[in-house]
Formats: C-alpha cells, sequence, structure tokens
C-alpha cells in the first residue's frame, strides 16, 4: 500500500528575515514622502552618530525628500568615542547632506550631568573622580538567574576595573544623570527642525523599539521613525543596498554613551543584534524554541530564557511608547 507523506516544513533558518531590499527602500521612501506631507513639513532633521542605524535613516531620508532637504547633526559630549563623529562625518559626506556639530558637553556640564552622575557613583567608589570611567553593564539572560541585575564598572586611573553590585538608588540616579544627554540632544534636533520647518526622524530598529532601548522625550522623541518595522539584521542588509560606507558597516554597536567602551548586549540585550532578532521573530511568529534555537544555535531552554527577557523588557518599557496620559479625552482633539 503507497501512504503519501505529507510534505515537511523547510528549516526555520534567518535567511526568513530575508527582505527585498530594493522594494522595501522604495516603500519607505514613499511613507515617508507621504508622512511628511501630512505634517506639512518639507525636510527631515536627525542626529548622526556614527552608527548603521542613523546612517541608513540618512540614506533614506536623503532618497525621500532630497539631499539639500536633509540636515544632520553631530552631537558629541565628553565622553563620546571620537569614531563617532569621525564616522558620522563619513556618512553626511557620502550622501552629500548639510551636517553641523553641536557640542552639548558644555550644555551636559552646566546642568550638572557628569556631577550628579559621579555623586551616585562616589556613594560605591569614593575615590571616583577625574582620570576613571565607568560603565553599567547587565547580567545574561541566559544563566537562568529569573530576573536582570545591573552592575557598574569602574576603571582607574591606572586602568584597573571592578565591577559592583548597585542599589537601586544609586542605579536610578547614574541612569538619570546620563539620559540627560539624550534629552539635551533632542532639544538641539528639535531646534534646528523648529527653524528649517523639517520634521525631527527617529532611528530607532525594531529590536530597540520593541525592547525598549530608549530615552523617553530623549532618543525616543521623534516626529517620524522610518526603520522601527526593520530587525537589525534587516538593518544591515538595507545598509548594503543603500550603499553606507564599509567601515559603518563593520563597526560594533555600541551605546556611545558610558565613559568605558561599552557593547549593546552587555548593557541591555541577552545576545548580539544578529541572534536576538532570530529569537524575536520567533517569538513574534509563533515558532517553537527547538527551531528558534537551531535557528540561533542556542538550546530550546536558552530561547525561552529569552523570550523571558524579551516579555520582561516589553512590560517595563510599556510606558515609554505611552504618549501623555489624559484623564478624560478631549473629543475635538483627534490623538
Amino acid at each position: 500500500m503507497n501512504l503519501s507523506l505529507a510534505p515537511s516544513r523547510p528549516a526555520f533558518s534567518a535567511d526568513a528575515l530575508t527582505l527585498d531590499n530594493a522594494a522595501e527602500t522604495d516603500r519607505i521612501v514613499a511613507g515617508l514622502r507621504e508622512q511628511l506631507r501630512g505634517m506639512r513639513k518639507r525636510g527631515l532633521v536627525l542626529g548622526l552618530s556614527g552608527g548603521i542605524d542613523s546612517s541608513v535613516s540618512v540614506a533614506l531620508a536623503a532618497r525621500a525628500v532630497g539631499a539639500k532637504n536633509v540636515f544632520c547633526l553631530f552631537m558629541p559630549e565628553s565622553d563620546s568615542d571620537p569614531d563617532s563623529l569621525r564616522l558620522g562625518r563619513l556618512a553626511a559626506e557620502t550622501f552629500g547632506v548639510e551636517a553641523i556639530v553641536e557640542d552639548i558637553g558644555p550644555t551636559l556640564h552646566a546642568m550638572g550631568c557628569y556631577q550628579r552622575r559621579d555623586t551616585f557613583i562616589r556613594e560605591l567608589v569614593p575615590e571616583y573622580g577625574p582620570g576613571w570611567a565607568s560603565k553599567i553593564v547587565i547580567a545574561n539572560s541566559l544563566a537562568g538567574e529569573g530576573y536582570n541585575i545591573s552592575s557598574l564598572v569602574v576603571q582607574d586611573p591606572e586602568g584597573r576595573q571592578t565591577k559592583l553590585r548597585m542599589s537601586a538608588a544609586v542605579y536610578l540616579g547614574i541612569v538619570a544623570a546620563t539620559n540627560m544627554k539624550q534629552r539635551t540632544r533632542k532639544q538641539i534636533e528639535y531646534y534646528h527642525a523648529d527653524r528649517l520647518n523639517f520634521a525631527v526622524l527617529g532611528t530607532p530598529n525594531r529590536l530597540e523599539y520593541d525592547q525598549g532601548f530608549f530615552v523617553k522625550n530623549g532618543d525616543g522623541a521623534a516626529d517620524v521613525k522610518p526603520i522601527a518595522h526593520l530587525y537589525k539584521s534587516q538593518v544591515y542588509a538595507l545598509a548594503a543596498h543603500l550603499g553606507i560606507p564599509e567601515e559603518i558597516c563593520r563597526r560594533a554597536p555600541t551605546t556611545d554613551t558610558y565613559s568605558l567602551e561599552q557593547t549593546q548586549e552587555e548593557f541591555y540585550f541577552s545576545l548580539p543584534y544578529d541572534r536576538m532578532d532570530i529569537c524575536l521573530f520567533g517569538l513574534n511568529n509563533g515558532l517553537s524554541a527547538v527551531e528558534v534555537g537551531a535557528a540561533a544555535e542556542l538550546t530550546a531552554v536558552e530561547v525561552e530564557r529569552v523570550w523571558a527577557d524579551i516579555a520582561a523588557k516589553r512590560r517595563a518599557t510599556q510606558y515609554l511608547h505611552l504618549g501623555p496620559q489624559l484623564v478624560r479625552p478631549v473629543e475635538e482633539i483627534a490623538s
């Protein structure tokens, strides 16, 4: 007796995230043009960090409204990596857009950003001062502890590093002071947007947008966010299609926020972006932990831990996506 077997489903792999880059570029460009018409704005302002997301965004902006209608800002401060400014300039030159430097370091000093941060650090390290550097790191969710613990890493003037547990008050104080950086940059962006009658373009990718990897009313504030639906690996693929300089494409994703070099995964994410993308895509599309694990080179248990971390971050950062909450709606004003 002949028995025909049902065809098996192809094995899941990172190829599932592959885009038609030309078609996706056209969709984003058309969407930006329509959004700007609705806002009655004639161009776009954005901050260029020398990273992949802002570089892809400036390329898309130039295609949407023309290079002459894109205005970019480099906004270094005392803790910035010099490569950020150099690579930002490379992106601006590549796409022929106008760009200027707005050094926000003096503003942050005047507001007490660094002093406030250092005061909290000195609760743990009394000698912390000139010549020292620091960053915040998070425990890897794959360890299976069930919760994330943030630690402070300090480096003394001789280069010796120490990792310290923080109280909630110290952690919140350091983060609150550091968030002044993103909010100051956004204030500068909106100044230039107002004077030019342009819209402000935000640059989060899907992983950052989904997981709340942004500062409310800081880098989370924008009029348009054209790549928020794209997984980070898709942004890299689009970069190759758009002609982003190879040096920018090779640069590891970094926060460029703390005085010590810091990768995004040691600060916030469980894994490097390419494996995080696979896990997030699998979760979003109802795939099994076994399928996702095979594609991401993780065990099913590790995938479940990453998914638990994704869900926890979604809950913790939900408020970042909210606008101001009203006690009662104002019917005459559309939300």
